[in-house]
């Protein structure tokens, strides 16, 4: 069951997501978030609490919470080194994404589909506009754990955030599948991920997540 802490959370995750929070940017105080939540503090303080323990806000004793950079996280990967290395880390994130997918299905948290659905026409939007939708495919695959209900989830997609940009990047550039062909099997299989999740179906929604990051391996290395 999704609590109002939770939602909070998912809240405050969108703020973080915004351009405008870059490393060391200051967050409102506690009482303009409470009152732009319509929370309470103490329900405010364990969602911002929780980003605490997931590295993503650092709290200084009287000057309030900041955005963490990405590389004071303590899990860290390092990058994508080689070819086989980003095979590798595709099948990783088959793995840890299904499972979240099939955690978020069991959820069913109707402001996390909501959310989604954003999401996924956001980065279609973005595209056909002739923008890259980088930063709302990575989005959109954090939205899927953050539906989980599961902490450690979101803190390892955070993580790999940079080799995920990575991925996506080199995918775009070695493929040899016509462009409007490998975004338009990338939006199909976007639609299937979030379809399954709202359907409530765990087992729909984990092989929807393992077609789409199979299909990048596919649309890197071949069939």
């Amino acid at each position: 069951m999704r609590t109002l802490s939770d939602r909070v959370y998912e809240q405050l995750c969108e703020l973080l997501a915004k351009p405008s929070m870059r490393e060391g940017t200051r967050l409102p105080g506690e009482l303009d978030l409470s009152r732009q939540f319509a929370v309470s503090r103490p329900v405010l303080r364990q969602a911002l609490e929780r980003l605490r323990s997931e590295g993503r806000l650092l709290s200084r004793k009287g000057s309030g919470n900041f955005v963490r950079a990405a590389t004071t996280r303590e899990i860290d990967y390092g990058p994508l080194s080689s070819i086989p290395d980003v095979r590798c880390f595709l099948e990783f994130r088959c793995s840890l994404e299904s499972e979240a997918a099939a955690r978020a299905a069991e959820n069913r948290d109707p402001k996390a589909l909501r959310r989604l659905r954003s999401l996924r026409l956001r980065i279609e939007r973005t595209i056909a506009t002739g923008g890259s939708g980088i930063e709302e495919d990575i989005a959109f695959h954090t939205a899927i754990a953050e539906a989980s209900g599961n902490r450690f989830y979101v803190a390892t997609m955070t993580a790999l955030g940079e080799q995920i940009r990575q991925g996506i990047r080199l995918i775009r550039e070695l493929s040899d599948r016509p462009a409007e062909v490998r975004l338009a099997d990338v939006h199909r299989e976007h639609a299937a991920i979030e379809k399954a999740i709202a359907a409530g179906d765990a087992d729909a929604a984990a092989a929807a997540v393992r077609a789409h990051l199979e299909g990048g391996i596919a649309r890197l290395f071949g069939t």
